[in-house]
């Protein structure tokens, strides 16, 4: 049994949990974090091992998974120092590129980039992975298996992963479903309606898509009859700047991952 130790205790490591806990993982699964209080709720919500002190933690480590923020990544592996033994380690930190990564870890550390999705609590996760041309093939397949044991995996190039980053983030969901319901209870529906009749436009027409054989073209001309209410609806949308706001926000997004490459 492979022991795998998550350091940083937050939601996405909490996402991630939830999900090897659905797909009865085979590893031994331990969690550092600073807070006490993150540590015990998760020793009880998912039966995972904890350890408050960092260095024991990543000395139990065969895979390690660096999931803190960004900012806090380059002081963490300052702090884990060298190790007699080569260790894989991958990086959930955004807009953190591989080669910041080795030159602050050391040469002891084989890194792997991934970009998991908090959907993969539900088994139904995505992940982008990227990989150094040096890492072993057998790595690359352990990182590789690991993440896919919750949700679905793309290999990209790391010169990709910012824009993937911005674009496949459940928050377009989440954000578009709270402004649509509230359209929709502007107009009048009460509120638990207008929840399942904006869930259904976009998770179920989506789901259509995604599981179906036919092009999103097609779909979407199937979806809006000329002359018909979806039509004006959506034109109506476009006119007001629908994809302008959307570029807009894309932009603002990789803005702020490629500022974490300075940091």
């Amino acid at each position: 049994m492979s022991t795998v130790v998550f350091l940083g205790g937050g939601r996405i490591t909490s996402a991630m949990l939830a999900g090897l806990r659905l797909g009865k993982t085979g590893h031994r699964l331990v969690v550092h974090d600073r807070n006490p209080g993150k540590l015990r709720d998760l020793k009880k919500r998912y039966e995972v091992a904890v350890e408050s002190d960092l260095k024991s933690a990543v000395k139990q480590a065969d895979l390690l998974i660096v999931a803190v923020r960004p900012s806090s990544v380059r002081e963490l592996l300052r702090m884990v120092g060298q190790d007699n033994r080569t260790l894989l380690a991958v990086s959930l930190a955004a807009g953190v590129p591989l080669r910041v990564l080795s030159k602050v870890a050391g040469s002891h550390m084989q890194w792997a980039r991934a970009m998991p999705s908090p959907v993969c609590r539900s088994g139904h996760g995505l992940t982008a992975l990227t990989f150094p041309r040096t890492l072993p093939r057998a790595h690359q397949k352990r990182v590789r298996d690991f993440f896919a044991s919750f949700g679905q995996v793309v290999e990209i190039p790391e010169s990709k992963f910012d824009a993937f980053t911005v674009t496949y983030s459940c928050s377009h969901g989440f954000h578009a479903l709270a402004t649509l319901a509230r359209a929709a209870q502007e107009s009048g529906l009460d509120g638990n309606t207008a929840l399942l009749a904006s869930a259904h436009a976009l998770a179920d027409g989506i789901i259509a898509w995604r599981d179906g054989k036919h092009s999103l073209d097609a779909l979407l001309e199937e979806a809006t009859t000329p002359g018909g209410i979806a039509e004006a609806t959506v034109t109506a949308m476009d006119a007001a700047g629908y994809g302008r706001v959307v570029r807009q926000g894309v932009a603002a997004g990789l803005r702020r991952a490629r500022a974490n490459a300075s940091k």
